[in-house]
């Protein structure tokens, strides 16, 4: 897998958290602790692309 194509799947992952952090929020008795899984998740995936992104 080349590096472009790599990157391009982590931002397709990052924005489909986007989405189901989005989703999650607007869900009445949402779980607070999956909303901060997700966004963990979402935050390591922003890094991993910022540093590949840099190299």
């Amino acid at each position: 897998m080349s590096l472009s194509s790599h990157l391009e799947e982590l931002r397709r992952k990052h924005q489909n958290l986007s989405a189901q952090v989005e989703t999650a929020l607007q869900r009445p008795g949402s779980d607070d602790l999956e909303i901060t899984a997700l966004k963990k998740q979402k935050l390591r995936l922003k890094e991993e692309i910022q540093r590949l992104s840099s190299a």
